[in-house]
């Protein structure tokens, strides 16, 4: 190729490729190293001596209900991250969740991965899933977690726009396995769990292996003692006193509104 087209060439690359990278740049988030040391608020990282427990995925029919009963035994509350589709499609299933004291967090609309740049079609579906969920519990929610933990630059600023924070999370269980047993669910989140963090786990195996939701469902008495064996309160990112900065913002250090 000759030097005035490669110049050319390079001249037409190079901002697509800029952009792409400004795109995928946040969602070295998704690594635990670095969200841990980078960014905790974004992490979910609260008050010491409290858990934030969290599920995702939901609601569905076939396995949220387990979870509300499980859950009022256990005299616990937590927060749904759920998807607007969903929540349109059960409407009475998402009112349920409310009303029994648990908070409503949003997903997306649909569990999406962001393989491309679509920043109007983030705050469209952003926006969405937040009136769905006000439309139908009357509550507007507060906090976001993408699909996949994959927080790119669109998804961010989506829900900043939408007056979201976002939140990813401290430890998860890996319940989303065709061999996840409760067992392991509970030693994968034991592993990484500490006063302060929160957990993420599934209610729901719609992007998962079928009837997976039972590992986590199963692991559910065992985290909890442990955490009131080690004196950690658990509940809602509500009450995790996931703390804000000066611009009322959640997010990695060092970006504009995310430090």
């Amino acid at each position: 190729m000759s030097p005035a087209r490669r110049t050319a060439a390079l001249s037409i690359v190079t901002p697509f490729a800029a952009v792409a990278a400004a795109h995928v740049v946040p969602a070295a988030t998704w690594l635990p190293v670095l969200r841990a040391v980078c960014c905790p608020r974004l992490a979910g990282a609260g008050r010491p001596d409290h858990v934030a427990l969290t599920f995702d995925d939901g609601p569905a029919p076939e396995s949220t209900p387990y979870f509300l009963d499980a859950l009022d035994r256990l005299a616990v509350r937590a927060t749904f991250f759920v998807l607007g589709e969903s929540v349109a499609r059960h409407p009475e299933l998402s009112r349920r969740i409310t009303q029994r004291g648990h908070e409503l967090a949003v997903h997306g609309w649909t569990h999406t991965r962001p393989w491309l740049p679509a920043p109007v079609r983030d705050v469209r579906e952003t926006e969405r899933a937040v009136r769905v969920v006000q439309d139908t519990t009357g509550r507007r929610p507060q906090w976001y977690r993408p699909p996949y933990g994959i927080l790119t630059a669109g998804r961010w600023a989506a829900a900043r726009r939408a007056g979201l924070r976002p939140v990813l999370w401290t430890a998860w269980g890996r319940d989303w396995t065709a061999d996840a047993t409760a067992e392991s669910v509970r030693l994968t989140v034991g592993a990484d769990l500490r006063g302060g963090g929160t957990i993420l786990l599934h209610d729901s195996d719609r992007t998962s292996s079928p009837g997976c939701w039972r590992a986590a469902l199963g692991a559910l008495p065992g985290l909890v003692a442990a955490c009131r064996d080690a004196g950690w309160a658990v509940g809602p990112l509500a009450e995790h006193g996931v703390p804000e900065d000066r611009h009322g913002r959640v997010g990695p250090r060092g970006a504009p509104g995310l430090g």
